[in-house]
């Protein structure tokens, strides 16, 4: 049974579908990354599964219940959203606490004169004041409880919302891009500390982002959203070096992969001189060659390999990206050169670009991946869950 399973969810705005039909299962302790562009329904499906919102139609389970219809207060879900959501005129303690007065006082109990009166309420309190502090002690937040949020930098404000999220126990943890408020090098340095986080706690989480390199760093699984559509769901490494599907091979990667124009004829594809042979049947007509960058070697003499031209080299430090153009079609072809392989190479000049084929992808005209007899696929789990 999955911690959490979502079967054939359907949300629609205005006549314009945001979700098509989106299943899948989050097993016990796993983290899954929900990666995709900006409107692509990541978020709609987390704050359905929150209960913050309602799907047209589908079913949503949490260890074998059905939650669909249950209010978002008794789902035990806990949700951190990408603004932290604090409360700016409480401290840093009473944000934490807040789930947990919620839970444990009743309506009267929380009343600022009558409830200090009632029995009982000074030990629920203390409990409450006991809990918030062992959790702000785990994410080391403990000298921070009697600040207010803006009296906190952005990574502490984080931790606070992570802590607040967590103190409740929740049977699945939600978060929407928590980390996009960070600067570069904090959010680095946060993932880490979410991925231990969620090790230590074991709880299904459902993690939205747009940023690859946070969902490919992160995750046990990645689920690839495009248009509202659940594309592939898959270990990072499948993900990466075996996407189901042109639109995934696009989105995953950077730099982008090369995607090039081809021929399918005769049970075999045919690009410059290139030729794969097809698994499948797939009919003559065109489909796509993709290529990853690192995989495209530049000749300076230009002996050996395609024609072509650099139009334009990136120093990124570690690694030099060459941006060429094939000279017999027009296509624009990116290669990821370590220093030493880019030294003698300038804008303008001619070289041979050679697109080994054992690491060539190809994908059908209606964007699925073909196999191809010198491209096994990578072990990845099934593209719907």
């Amino acid at each position: 049974m999955s911690a959490l399973s979502l079967r054939g969810l359907n949300k629609s705005f205005g006549g314009n579908a945001v979700l098509n039909g989106v299943s899948l299962n989050v097993e016990a302790g796993e983290f899954i990354a929900l990666v995709g562009p900006s409107g692509c329904g990541k978020s709609t499906l987390l704050r359905i599964l929150a209960g913050l919102d309602h799907a047209d139609s589908g079913e949503i389970f949490v260890a074998g219940k059905d939650m669909s219809a249950v209010a978002a207060a008794d789902r035990n879900i806990a949700m951190v959203f990408q603004s932290y959501a604090l409360y700016p005129h409480l401290t840093a303690g009473q944000n934490i606490a807040v789930p947990l007065a919620m839970k444990r006082l009743s309506r009267t109990q929380r009343l600022p004169l009558v409830g200090s009166a009632l029995p009982g309420q000074k030990e629920i309190r203390a409990g409450i004041s006991r809990d918030v502090r062992d959790m702000a002690t785990v994410l080391k937040i403990d000298h921070l409880l009697d600040r207010k949020p803006g009296q906190m930098s952005g990574g502490q404000r984080q931790r606070v919302a992570l802590a607040r999220a967590m103190v409740r126990r929740p049977s699945i943890f939600l978060m929407d891009e928590p980390l996009s408020n960070l600067d570069a090098n904090l959010r680095v340095h946060a993932r880490g500390e979410i991925v231990e986080l969620h090790r230590r706690a074991g709880v299904p989480t459902l993690y939205v982002t747009h940023d690859q390199a946070e969902a490919l760093s992160m995750a046990d699984r990645v689920a690839v959203m495009i248009g509202g559509n659940l594309l592939q769901l898959a270990a990072p490494e499948a993900i990466y070096n075996d996407p189901a599907h042109i639109e995934v091979a696009r989105f995953v990667g950077q730099p982008r992969i090369n995607i090039i124009p081809a021929l399918a004829e005769n049970g075999g594809v045919s690009f410059e001189g290139i030729r794969l042979a097809l698994m499948e049947k797939v009919a003559n007509g065109p489909v796509s060659l993709g290529i990853r960058p690192e995989f495209v070697k530049l000749s300076p003499s230009g002996r050996s390999g395609l024609a072509g031209r650099i139009e334009r080299l990136e120093f990124l430090g570690s690694e030099v990206i060459a941006h060429c153009r094939l000279d017999a079609t027009g296509d624009i072809v990116i290669a990821k050169l370590a220093p030493h392989e880019a030294r003698d190479l300038i804008a303008g000049m001619p070289v041979g670009i050679l697109l080994p084929p054992e690491h060539a992808m190809v994908f059908g005209p209606e964007g699925k991946r073909l196999r191809t007899a010198s491209a096994a696929p990578a072990r990845q789990e099934p593209a719907y869950v």
